[in-house]
């Protein structure tokens, strides 16, 4: 428990460690098309459903798997998004990516691509050619953001947020860096813009660092430790490839790196709606799945070969 004071208002805020409830080991990989070796966690694993951690909707794990070259690039087919974002993050390895919105480019190795599906698209995504062509390491995450109903017909739109446009933070005594995706670490702002409260990050940490973090209790708090091995609250260990969920309770945390490491952070308001998922669809209701398949059968997300 910590007590900050304020001299101004002669106030005390108590602030109370938010704990971890559950470390979870990753799932049997499946392959998503050919060219994404995935373990789910969200929503896939108890109890990381899509109502516990609202915001955060899916999250797939390519953990580091080594494709060999190919000539002919791996990936997923078009395929259509309705009603939600997704968040594709690059560790290793590259990835094309191409809409029927006339939108394309490539997630380079430490590049971030926030792509705003929304009203719908049809999308595909592949390994990029070079990459294909050379083979090597892979990993990614693909995580699904919702959005709320007042925003579920935005207009398409992309972010490509490369690694140098993220904000950082340099820990002290070398400590490391937290690199900001969205929202914000002490005073660094994350290039994302986000439709409702998010924190993403990349904490980069060295063997012995320590950072702290802190997000509001209600919010939805969670870890993806992607390299490395790290403790939380000096108690809690998290290996690699295996994500820390966090009680609803809470604020403050520490992570304390016992070998170099990199951590995925996300922390998001819930947003307490309806969630009427089904495939590449996400809406508030079952009418309103229905009316996002008959559109797309209907051809108006649009073509894309």
């Amino acid at each position: 428990m910590l007590w900050l004071f304020y001299p101004q208002t002669t106030q005390y805020t108590i602030m109370t460690t938010k704990q971890v409830i559950a470390v979870i080991a990753p799932k049997t990989p499946h392959f998503v098309g050919d060219g994404f070796r995935v373990h789910n966690f969200i929503p896939s694993v108890y109890p990381l459903s899509m109502q516990r951690m609202d915001p955060f909707i899916m999250l797939d794990y390519n953990s580091k798997f080594y494709f060999s070259p190919s000539k002919t690039p791996r990936g997923v087919s078009p395929h259509p998004h309705k009603g939600f974002e997704t968040v594709t993050i690059a560790y290793k390895g590259k990835v094309a990516h191409h809409d029927s919105t006339g939108n394309s480019g490539v997630i380079g190795e430490g590049d971030v691509q926030w792509m705003t599906a929304a009203a719908g698209l049809l999308h595909k995504e592949y390994h990029e050619e070079n990459f294909s062509r050379q083979g090597g390491e892979f990993q990614m995450v693909q995580l699904w953001v919702n959005l709320p109903a007042k925003h579920k017909l935005t207009p398409p739109k992309y972010q490509a947020i490369e690694h140098n446009q993220m904000g950082m933070y340099k820990l002290p005594d070398n400590g490391g860096l937290i690199e900001v995706i969205a929202g914000q670490y002490e005073n660094v702002s994350g290039g994302a813009s986000t439709f409702t409260p998010i924190h993403l990050y990349n904490a980069r940490l060295n063997k012995g660092a320590e950072a702290v973090f802190s997000f509001p209790a209600h919010y939805n708090t969670a870890l993806l430790v992607i390299e490395g091995s790290i403790l939380v609250n000096h108690t809690t260990k998290v290996a690699t490839d295996h994500f820390a969920l966090f009680a609803n309770e809470g604020e403050r945390f520490t992570l304390s790196a016992t070998e170099n490491a990199v951590v995925l952070l996300l922390s998001g308001e819930p947003i307490g709606e309806p969630i009427a998922a089904h495939g590449p669809f996400v809406m508030n209701t079952k009418a309103e799945l229905l009316q996002a398949f008959a559109e797309f059968s209907a051809g108006k997300f649009g073509e894309l070969v």
